[in-house]
């Protein structure tokens, strides 16, 4: 069965990346061990990446390094702001549609990366940019989303594939409604009535069936 071009996919890849900016910036102060929670591009050419390091990690910055007026923190983790003028990579996988689900880093210069692509041939044109710029990119894992059934339209059944890949429905909660419906281009309200719409017509069917 061949690839279906028009549906989102989720897709892991590994990259060597010595150019990654913010690897860069917190390797001068001895942290090699980060998450990359979302990526962000603006106009301006700028990428804001909001990075997740360790407490413990946290005491070798110098104080005011790491942005936490904006950051966000769970358990033994702080996540904070990252401003730079960005590596080719994240720039790559922002500019074909995607989004970031996760990254971090694994060993030396390589830095994984788990992204939520809108089709196939999205997927392909950002594989080909990453080697038009001199990277190996590594296909560890791909999924597409396949329709399970009837019993949810086709739009509530994205969305809550998508919600269900970003972590939305995992506890403690990977991404928040704010968050999640910027990234899939709707509005909160309009999210969270179709997550309710169609988790009402699951639980509709599991319990009259």
């Amino acid at each position: 069965m061949g690839r279906q071009e028009d549906v989102p996919y989720r897709v892991t890849i590994e990259v060597v990346n010595e150019r990654c900016k913010v690897m860069g910036m917190l390797k001068t102060q001895g942290i090699d061990q980060f998450s990359i929670v979302d990526i962000r591009g603006y106009s301006e050419g700028l990428t804001r990446h909001l990075v997740s390091v360790s407490r413990k990690q946290l005491g070798k910055m110098p104080r005011g390094y790491f942005r936490r007026q904006s950051s966000r923190e769970s358990g033994r983790q702080v996540s904070g702001w990252f401003d730079s003028d960005g590596c080719r990579v994240c720039k790559t996988i922002l500019s074909h549609g995607s989004f970031l689900v996760s990254g971090g880093s694994v060993e030396k210069q390589a830095l994984v990366y788990t992204f939520i692509t809108p089709s196939f041939q999205a997927f392909r044109s950002t594989i080909s940019e990453l080697e038009s710029h001199g990277f190996e990119p590594k296909v560890l894992e791909m999924g597409e989303f396949v329709r399970k059934g009837k019993i949810l339209t086709d739009r509530q059944e994205r969305v809550l594939w998508l919600a269900y890949e970003m972590g939305f429905f995992d506890y403690p909660r990977k991404i928040g409604i704010q968050d999640l419906s910027r990234r899939l281009g709707i509005g909160p309200s309009t999210l969270s009535e179709i997550t309710r719409r169609g988790l009402q017509r699951l639980l509709k069917h599991h319990f009259e069936a």
